[in-house]
């Protein structure tokens, strides 16, 4: 039988005010220093950022052991002061640490946690163990390359309780019509590899929003088939697809990734849309993870019925 998570609380933080404490983690990849530099200055300008030498640490593909990278956010997770966590990159190595994070602090006083890519392995343990509604957005490393709307959307949701009313615009529409749900998904790999795991998000009623990176098409292909055999798209409310970074062939040859999404997906006959502003390349407009949303795929457009703070 497909893994079937129970419905959770959806649990909405305290909103951050300018001067907060805000900490930066790396439980992911490796972090590079001209990047996350890049990216803190936008953050210093706002809040008080914490962070420690520790986030430049390097095993392999990680940013450190395990241990060490459990330990920081667990730190966090505990520490009363730290009004939220951003993190410092995505990559690779965070559902190796999902076991070891502490739940019980971030229940006993919620905050936003913030990332995509591989952090959205984060963002389901938070909103699925915990019960707290977390953000999918820029990671600090990101936050220079993208406008400045970008980074003033990421500041709304950790700022502003109030709904955000209309936030996606000019989608295209694969199949029209208009649907309501939560907001769940994020980077499609990582989102796949949750099957069978306590730590997949319910997918049932829900608006999934996906985006990718470096996957070809006969492996996109692969994945969303995954996805529809083992049946947790059964049920799914609507589909929205950011970008999808260098996915097709270099060379041109075969399907585009598109194609092959729009190929797998389509035909679950819900509101389906291409063209979100989410994921890897010029743009990533952090959305609340679990949030309330209208999407009308006939036209183009994703309004959000509650923010990411209370």
């Amino acid at each position: 039988m497909p893994h079937r998570p129970k419905p959770t609380a959806d649990r909405r933080p305290p909103a951050l005010q300018p001067g907060d404490v805000v900490a930066v983690a790396a439980p992911a990849g490796p972090v590079p220093r001209d990047a996350f530099f890049r990216g803190l200055r936008i953050l210093e300008g706002r809040y008080l950022v914490q962070h420690d030498e520790a986030i430049f640490s390097r095993e392999g593909y990680l940013a450190g052991s395990d241990t060490r990278r459990a330990a920081e956010l667990n730190r966090y997770l505990r520490d009363p002061r730290v009004k939220a966590i951003v993190c410092a990159r995505g990559g690779y190595g965070l559902l190796r640490i999902l076991p070891l994070l502490d739940a019980d602090a971030l229940r006993a006083r919620p905050r936003p946690l913030v990332g995509f890519s591989d952090v959205t392995a984060l963002l389901a343990w938070a909103h699925g163990t915990a019960g707290v509604r977390p953000i999918h957005g820029p990671v600090v490393t990101q936050l220079a390359e993208l406008p400045a709307a970008d980074a003033s959307a990421l500041v709304r949701l950790l700022e502003e309780p109030a709904p955000a009313g209309p936030w996606f615009r000019d989608l295209k529409a694969v199949v029209p019509g208009r649907t309501r749900g939560p907001l769940v998904g994020g980077n499609l790999e990582v989102l796949s590899r949750l099957v069978g795991t306590r730590y997949l998000p319910r997918l049932q009623g829900a608006i999934l929003v996906l985006e990718e990176v470096g996957e070809r098409p006969y492996r996109l292909d692969r994945t969303l088939t995954q996805l529809l055999l083992a049946g947790v798209l059964d049920g799914v409310a609507g589909v929205v697809v950011g970008c999808l970074e260098k996915c097709d062939e270099p060379d041109g040859s075969g399907p585009s990734a598109a194609e092959v999404v729009r190929e797998r997906l389509g035909p679950l006959g819900v509101p389906f849309c291409f063209g979100a502003p989410v994921g890897h390349a010029e743009r990533n407009k952090a959305f609340p993870f679990g949030a309330p949303a209208l999407l009308d795929a006939t036209a183009g457009t994703l309004d959000l019925a509650e923010g990411a703070v209370a």
